[in-house]
């Protein structure tokens, strides 16, 4: 009888065991899925497998907002493909902006988060609005979600976009800053499509390139900038070829301006107009308000520095069709010893609102689509470095394909040319930033346009920057 109540006695026992096991396992997390896999959202709960007739789990829904057009993002192509790869995730489309202004966008999405609207997944065009909502506070920080997962982001995107140690953001579209040549003029001067050159090799090709006199001269490049306290790209030319410090600001605050990339652009930019001649004249652009389009596609000019976006142009447009071949170069380097590659990029920074309470779901959409939805949406080059060359020359061609000749573009020196750049490290804007593109763009004038020598030009600078920071302190 003692040996039978000692039985029943360890059968309850391990009875009991088993159920509390059970209910631990109920309640265990899931890790979040691969990009792409079909395991649905890391906020599934796993199903109690003594359960006979189990309640499935509703969807939960996020919303994005975006300054993106369908006709520009492809989104509901791309929020489909999602939502077949996570069913447990919907995504709710909030288009900011009809026209695709990412500055009325923005407007609107401030007073959103100001009254207290759900925000999960959002977008920002440029570096300088995406650091100010981080330093508003707005958009949290991904490094929990990054280490969990596993990965580097400098080894996985082309773009790096983290701030103060903290990533806020992971990058979709690639646009770099590449050179776009007429190979009909390469051609005429007997000169091969660069695939590795100078800011020297750049400045002969020019000078090569440049030719005629009066009102049919043809130059070899045009610069859309500085104008307004806009397009300051033109203004660090030689900067953005380095890894780090390419802008006017270092990340602790100080002045730049000491750096000689920053003098070799100013004597670049000097050399070419005055010098040389091969660069069309700041006073043109001014006072006829020349555009980069009309300057190119009409063959005033026979090389343009200009963004990636032009991708879509390559081929010849409506307004802007395409009479000679197009090739493209790469940025250049600052000397031929240099690592190649760098050059300033425009991306979107997909984030997380600070405010979400689906920051899991808000997470495991933007991871999958700066990865495989950025090739499912194929609307640009994606930041993600593990694109495969196949599906890197499928996108292109998708680009080309909406273009009027797209057989014009010398399509291998375009590839090879987006498979190699890279970003430099992001710098978060400075505050006052305008205050000193503004003030830089006001010396340079008075250099170009000959009311001020070079040397007296960059030691205006010098102190006017250094003014605007001590006021800001």
């Amino acid at each position: 009888m003692r040996k039978n109540r000692v039985w029943f006695g360890f059968i309850a026992f391990i009875l009991i065991m088993s159920l509390i096991a059970g209910c631990a396992g109920g309640n265990s997390g899931t890790n979040t899925p691969a990009p792409g896999s079909n395991n649905g959202s890391t906020g599934s709960a796993n199903q109690d497998n003594n359960t006979e007739d189990p309640k499935p789990k509703d969807p939960v829904t996020i919303k994005l907002h975006t300054h993106g057009t369908e006709a520009n993002y492809n989104w509901a192509h791309t929020i489909a493909e999602f939502e077949k790869a996570f069913p447990d995730i919907k995504v709710e489309l909030e288009v900011l902006s009809e026209k695709g202004d990412s500055h009325e966008a923005l407007q609107k999405l401030d007073l959103l988060a100001s009254s207290g609207e759900t925000l999960d997944v959002l977008m920002f065009s440029d570096p300088a609005s995406y650091a100010m909502r981080v330093g508003l506070g707005m958009v949290a920080p991904l490094n929990e979600f990054i280490e969990r997962d596993g990965y580097n982001v400098e080894e996985e995107y082309k773009v790096n976009t983290i701030m103060n140690g903290q990533y806020y953001a992971l990058p979709g579209k690639f646009n770099p800053w590449y050179v776009l040549l007429n190979k009909n003029h390469l051609a005429e001067a007997n000169l091969p499509v660069p695939t590795d050159w100078t800011w020297d090799d750049f400045a002969d090709y020019a000078k090569q390139l440049t030719t005629g006199e009066g009102t049919s001269k043809r130059y070899g490049t045009y610069f859309h900038g500085p104008q307004n306290g806009g397009w300051m790209e033109f203004l660090k030319l030689a900067l953005a070829s380095q890894a780090e410090n390419t802008e006017f600001v270092k990340e602790d605050g100080t002045s730049n301006l000491d750096d000689p990339m920053f003098q070799r652009t100013l004597e670049l930019r000097y050399q070419m107009e005055k010098t040389d001649q091969s660069s069309t004249p700041y006073s043109d652009m001014l006072s006829q308000k020349l555009h980069y389009r009309p300057q190119f596609f009409n063959q005033a000019a026979s090389m343009i520095l200009i963004g990636s976006w032009m991708n879509t142009e390559l081929g010849g447009t409506e307004q802007f069709p395409l009479e000679f071949e197009v090739a493209v170069a790469p940025y250049p380097k600052n000397s031929a010893s240099d690592a190649g590659g760098y050059t300033p990029v425009t991306t979107d920074f997909m984030a997380v609102a600070a405010k979400s309470k689906q920051k899991e779901e808000a997470y495991t959409f933007i991871r999958w689509y700066t990865t495989e939805g950025q090739i499912v949406q194929g609307k640009n080059i994606p930041s993600w470095n593990k694109v495969s060359d196949d599906d890197l020359v499928q996108i292109v061609d998708t680009i080309l394909s909406g273009t009027l000749t797209p057989e014009k573009v010398d399509k291998e020196s375009l590839i090879q040319t987006l498979r190699n750049s890279k970003s430099s490290k992001m710098i978060p804007p400075v505050t006052f930033q305008s205050e000193i593109y503004q003030a830089l763009n006001e010396e340079y004038e008075k250099m170009i346009l000959g009311s001020q020598s070079l040397d007296k030009t960059l030691e205006a600078m010098k102190e006017r920057t250094q003014k605007i920071i001590d006021t800001n302190k």
